[in-house]
């Protein structure tokens, strides 16, 4: 089989029109790891794999498809073939199958199709898988920061440290210290039930991960996904709604709270007073002729007072 620049494609538009189309893979910021990775595979044969011996990646990094984007990819493979070749690793565990490194979606749509998927065979260690992949999403930069947040966990949970996410997602040490709140506090099926949320972004879901520390945000968090109707919302709306229930969680209940005053005043009106109950703090304000008489009588007998109302609740209680 003839060799050829099997990634031309991701290096460099071919035409006007691949500028606005999904197969466009030109590179946006990419590290120069990712470069040579492509020119070393730029020199490798293409195959034709049937998709059903083709498994998914054992780190995920896509929590939906756009339809229409996804469509459209589909409609162009029709119509030109598969420009751009998958990158496959034979599979570890099974084998005579193989694991998808990246190409995911040239892979659905092939198997859509029911064509065969042109791909690349290399085998590399898990860790060179786990970059690779990383690397080329940040080459296409179509990934969401939770679909990000969450690809950095699946490579923390299959045992890899910091370093390799950080390295595979080429990202900075605050932008990895966010990601690990968002993933630690964020429980993982409301990440799920909200999506990919294209259009939010670092600082937002990290300030979503704050209010999960507000006591029944959880709670809050689990009816809200599952109320009638927000799995039909567009997932960047469900992140909104979530995300203003959670900010009003706590507000009801001080307002409640800040209207428990209430007032008295003595029978020849010589003092009034105002009682505000807070639950955590008891306000008493005199006011009139004799409200500062009062209250230093108060005061000058708080012992007595006190040791009257332990007796009370001694009473009340039969201790």
């Amino acid at each position: 089989m003839a060799r050829k620049d099997i990634f031309g494609s991701v290096m460099k538009p071919s035409s006007a029109k691949a500028d606005n189309d999904v197969t466009n893979y030109a590179i946006r910021g990419a590290s120069r790891s990712i470069m040579q990775s492509f020119e070393e595979l730029s020199k490798s044969s293409v195959v034709d794999l049937a998709p059903e011996l083709v498994d998914a990646s054992f780190v995920s990094d896509r929590l939906d498809d756009d339809d229409e984007e996804f469509q459209t990819l589909v409609d162009v493979i029709r119509a030109q073939g598969q420009d751009t070749p998958i990158l496959v690793r034979p599979h570890p565990l099974h084998p005579g199958r193989f694991q998808t490194v990246f190409g995911h979606r040239r892979l659905k749509v092939a198997q859509q199709l029911g064509r065969p998927v042109r791909a690349v065979v290399k085998a590399i260690s898990d860790r060179d898988h786990i970059v690779a992949q990383g690397q080329e999403n940040a080459a296409r930069a179509n990934l969401s920061f939770i679909e990000r947040t969450l690809f950095a966990q699946h490579v923390l949970d299959e045992g890899h440290g910091a370093e390799t996410a950080k390295a595979a997602l080429a990202i900075d040490e605050t932008t990895f210290s966010k990601m690990r709140s968002v993933s630690s506090k964020v429980p993982q099926a409301v990440i799920l039930a909200i999506g990919a949320a294209k259009n939010v972004g670092r600082d937002r879901w990290w300030q979503l991960s704050k209010l999960f520390e507000k006591p029944g945000s959880a709670e809050q968090a689990t009816d809200a996904i599952g109320q009638t109707g927000f799995s039909e919302l567009q997932s960047d709306a469900r992140f909104d709604q979530l995300f203003n229930r959670l900010s009003q969680l706590g507000k009801a209940d001080r307002k409640v709270t800040k209207a428990a005053t209430r007032a008295w005043s003595s029978a020849d009106k010589a003092v009034k007073a105002k009682v505000t109950d807070t639950g955590k703090a008891f306000t008493l304000a005199l006011g009139a002729r004799d409200g500062a008489h009062f209250g230093a009588y108060i005061s000058s007998h708080l012992d007595e007072l006190y040791r009257a109302f332990r007796e009370t609740q001694r009473n009340q209680t039969g201790d």
